[in-house]
């Protein structure tokens, strides 16, 4: 167990909201059609002035009020968004310098997991409060989805919103209290062509023509084939983290999961069990917002007064590659 504290959480909405009757058009369906398909009402679409950076720092500054911290007052910043702004520099040094920060020296660093990156840049904090590294750290994701979409492919276009979300952590010192009780991750690389953006990095090159790398920019992902390594995989997983943290499906109280699809959230109830409301859900009205998803879920459930003291908390979710990750926290 790893005493800390989440001290703080801030989360960024683009300021449009497209409803999906917008999408209908632009499938070429009838009113109603993508809500129905895909059990999403609306989604957040970043304008050009809303970056990654952008949100993200917003997010962070939301987060660092309600912790009460100044922003020098961190050891370290991490981002952990699922698409850079840039390839270099990283988003964390980006957000760094829009929080006023590009001066102070503090360390700033990136953990890319797509959709696990929040998990895993915590559990990199939290290794860090271990070995007495850091004492608060604030991690930030920050993705927009909507750049990348495929509008020919209704079933990954019409499920993905853009969004940011921030959380301030803090080193506690009672390993009777709030922190971090276990995890596991876990990554079969046989999935990696299941979900993918080709262009952006050393793969796709400009040198291959303009026309491959646009191609290779576009989001592609075959939605069953996650589903179906995931649900293979997963409840083992899920049994091992819970086990460890003394915990059953049945007995942790919230259930913070990636919001990767309206299926998904639904096999998520029906794995866990017992009260369905212990999953909280903002599919409907986010998407699927890649990295930003768990963060915002977290905040949510802090908006709600589910995280309560001494509640246990199970963040849980898939990303490509294909990994999957399971993370028992008590608050």
């Amino acid at each position: 167990m790893t005493p800390m504290i989440l001290a703080g959480f801030g989360a960024y909405s683009p300021r449009e909201h497209r409803p999906s009757q917008a999408l209908d058009v632009v499938f070429g369906q009838p009113a109603g059609w993508t809500e129905t398909q895909f059990g999403i009402a609306s989604r957040g679409v970043a304008a050009p002035d809303e970056t990654t950076s952008m949100m993200g720092a917003e997010a962070a500054k939301r987060a660092l009020a309600m912790a009460g911290w100044e922003p020098g007052d961190i050891d370290v910043l991490v981002g952990a968004c699922g698409v850079m702004e840039q390839p270099i520099p990283g988003a964390s040094v980006l957000i760094q310098e829009a929080l006023g920060l590009g001066q102070s020296g503090i360390w700033a660093f990136d953990v890319n997991q797509t959709c696990l990156s929040f998990v895993a840049a915590l559990d990199v904090v939290a290794m860090g409060f271990a070995a007495g590294r850091f004492r608060r750290a604030l991690i930030v994701s920050s993705d927009i989805p909507s750049c990348g979409l495929d509008w020919g492919t209704p079933a990954s276009a019409a499920i993905f919103g853009d969004g940011a979300a921030a959380v301030c952590v803090e080193a506690g010192t009672d390993p009777h209290g709030p922190g971090l009780l276990a995890r596991g991750f876990e990554t079969y690389g046989v999935g990696k062509d299941l979900a993918s953006v080709r262009s952006g990095g050393t793969r796709v090159r400009l040198d291959d023509g303009l026309e491959a790398f646009a191609d290779g920019a576009r989001f592609r992902m075959d939605p069953f084939g996650i589903f179906k390594a995931a649900s293979r995989t997963l409840p083992a997983l899920i049994d091992r983290v819970l086990g460890e943290a003394g915990l059953t499906r049945e007995s942790v109280d919230v259930i913070v999961g990636h919001q990767a699809s309206r299926p998904a959230i639904e096999h998520a109830r029906r794995l866990m069990g017992g009260d369905p409301d212990r999953v909280v859900d903002i599919f409907a009205t986010t998407g699927n917002q890649i990295a930003a998803s768990l963060p915002s879920v977290l905040v949510e459930a802090h908006a709600t007064g589910r995280l309560g003291p001494g509640k246990t908390v199970l963040l849980l979710g898939t990303a490509a590659g294909i990994s999957l990750a399971a993370m028992v926290l008590r608050t």
